[in-house]
Parts: C-alpha cells; structure tokens; sequence
C-alpha cells in the first residue's frame, strides 16, 4: 500500500470518530495511572488481582534478572528454553493440571499457535462470533476453512457439528469473552464436543485467577477436567499482571506443538527474568484467595450501585463491566468527560466491537478501593 492509500485510510478513520490515540502512561498503586502528569482512577486495565504492582512479584523480576538477566537470547528449541522457563512451566502444570505447558511471548502468538497447529488441513473449525481477533485472523488462513456459531448459542454450534462427518471440526471458543465479559456453558459444550468427536480449544484468557479453586479458570469453575480440553490457552498480562502467554493440554498435544509450532519454534523465547516473577504471580494467585474475594466484593457493589443509577449494563459476571453506549462518538465524548472528572476508562468502538456496539468496557480489579468504585458509579450517572 502506497502513502497516499495509507493517509486516506487513516482520514476515513478520523472522519468516523474511530481513530486512535496512543498515550504513555505510568502505572500506579490502587488502581491508579499516571498519563501527562495527571493522576486517574484506571478502569481499563486487566490487572484483576492487583499483581501488577505487588512488591513480591517486582522482587522476583529484579531477582531473576540478577541471576538470569533479560533476554533469553535464542529461540526455545535452541537457547531459549531456560531454568527459569522451565520452572514457571512446572508451576503451571502443577496449578492446572495439565501434563506439560508451552510458554509463548504474548497470547495472540499462543492463539495462533493453537488453531493453525491443532486444526487438521481436512478439519473445520467453528468458533464463537465473538471470538478474539488473534482467534479469528488464525481461522482465517485455515485450509480447512471456518464458520462461526452465534455467540454462546450451543443450537447454532450443534447445527454447524451436525453438518461435519463425525471428527471433521475443530472448536474454539473464550472462557470469558473479553469485550461483554460473559462466559459459555462449558460443561454443556464439552459434552457437545465429545458427541460429535469434536476437539475443544479454550481461550480462558479473562478467566484464569479469577475463577475456580485458586483460581485455576472457568473451566475448573464449570467442572471440567483436563482431558475435556485439547487445550487450554491462557496469558499472563491479566490476572497474573505480566506479558506472554501459554498453552496447556496433554504430552502428546504439547509435544506436536513444539515440533510443528512455528510460533513456537521461530520465536525468541520471552525474558527469563519475566519468567521468574510470574512464577511468584502464580504463586500469589493460588494462595491468595483474599485478592478474588476483594475483586468479587467490588463487583457486588458496582452492579449494585450501577443498577440503582439505572446504567445500560450489559449482562456480565465478571471483573469485565461493559456499559452500552451504541454510538462511536458519543462514546468518545462520554470517556473524555469521564477523564475530566479524573477517571480513565477508553471508549471501545468498531473495529474492535460491532457497529452500533460501542460501549465503555469497565474493568474492576482488587487493587481498586470502594471509594473508587462509588465515585466511578456517580460520574457515569451525572453523565448518562
């Protein structure tokens, strides 16, 4: 694409009231950012259980980058794969309880992994019309091709299952979607799977820390074992509160992954110092039951204040509060005056969510306090 193609799209972006802007912010204690001097109350961030900026966890990155240093320096089947890789993998699999892990340098390379390495070249997959873009750019270079059920909808999943031979589609789907913040029926979608000989593969991104026993995800929250998933991908740049990603699934699965992974096999392996202070996250996590009953508490009252301020909630669960708005520019002017009031929370438009779908995507977190929460609850009322 030429300049010119270039600024033309970037116009027609503007003239939408779609464009956007890029800040550098600092991040703070209690749920707080820094953004050109000026402090906010941030309600769009992922660090659900406060780990971002827990000492233990900087510790740990200042200790492993003492011992390990920052770079890993080789891909994982070369160099890469370090002690420290290594013992966050065993970590992992001794909290979830899958056989082996692979550890991958953001989610969306895990995502792509995924579905190009497990879906077979005479396999379709079917995900879910709400899919992650890293999900759906994947299914698009799929050779088998790709069709995607209404969002949560098993009769539109069951439909598009019968209309295979029996062990001819792939599905995917979120634990919790992460622009409306609901979760599937999980159970009744494995035992769906499982009928038509169908693999399922879980993007349980927003659900792992903050759901199920220690907060192993919503897959656990739901019943599932291990076996009942292909396999599970999942980052550390939400609950966990770092960067990467990685995927859990059985020996054999893992195994066929990293031999045929490209994502994988032709990546630099992330920082082994990072690799250390997320294996004092997940430690965290799983002790702290304290941090998922504080972001639960928050919850409780937001959606109890929300409801008697008569906001446009969305139907929603989780630490993700979506708050429907519908116009992209409305939305724009309802997040600057949000700002004015102290109060960070960016407007999601089109592309991200569907058109007319432009919403204020709140996200709690344990750091918060009550007092933010209720002031949170008062600037949107006074602006809607």
């Amino acid at each position: 694409m030429d300049l010119a193609s270039m600024q033309q799209a970037l116009s027609e972006r503007r003239q939408q009231q779609l464009h956007r802007n890029q800040f550098a912010m600092q991040p703070l204690p209690d749920g707080m950012v820094r953004v050109q001097g000026k402090d906010y109350l941030n309600f769009s961030g992922n660090d659900y259980l406060g780990l971002a900026q827990d000492p233990a966890v900087l510790a740990a990155l200042t200790e492993g980058a003492a011992r390990f240093g920052i770079g890993s320096t080789g891909s994982p089947l070369v160099t890469g794969h370090q002690y420290p890789h290594q013992a966050l993998s065993d970590a992992l699999c001794d909290w979830l309880g899958f056989d082996e892990v692979l550890l991958f340098s953001s989610g969306f390379a895990a995502n792509q992994a995924m579905l190009q390495t497990l879906a077979g070249h005479d396999e379709r997959i079917l995900l879910d019309k709400l899919s992650h873009a890293s999900l759906i750019d994947a299914a698009k270079h799929h050779a088998g091709g790709f069709k995607r059920f209404l969002h949560n909808d098993l009769t539109s999943l069951h439909q598009l299952l019968s209309q295979q031979a029996t062990g001819k589609s792939v599905v995917v789907t979120e634990g919790v979607f992460s622009m409306d913040g609901d979760s599937p029926d999980l159970a009744a979608m494995a035992t769906l799977c499982a009928r038509h000989q169908a693999p399922l593969l879980l993007d349980d991104a927003h659900g792992l820390g903050v759901f199920g026993a220690e907060g192993r995800g919503s897959w656990q929250q739901q019943r599932l074992v291990p076996e009942q998933l292909q396999a599970l991908m999942a980052n550390f740049g939400k609950a966990l509160g770092g960067s990467g990603g990685f995927i859990a699934a059985s020996a054999t699965v893992i195994d066929y992954l990293r031999q045929f992974g490209r994502h994988y096999i032709y990546s630099t392996a992330f920082s082994p110092a990072l690799c250390w202070a997320q294996q004092k996250a997940v430690q965290l996590c799983r002790q702290d039951d304290w941090r998922r009953e504080r972001l639960q508490q928050h919850l409780f009252l937001f959606q109890q204040l929300a409801q008697a301020a008569g906001l446009p909630l969305m139907a929603s669960g989780s630490a993700i509060q979506p708050v429907l708005v519908g116009d992209a520019g409305r939305c724009l002017v309802l997040s600057q005056a949000l700002k004015e009031k102290g109060i960070w929370l960016t407007a999601i438009r089109p592309p991200t969510v569907a058109a007319g779908k432009a919403r204020l995507r709140i996200t709690l977190s344990a750091a918060h306090q009550p007092e933010h929460i209720r002031t949170l609850v008062a600037a949107l009322q006074e602006l809607f």
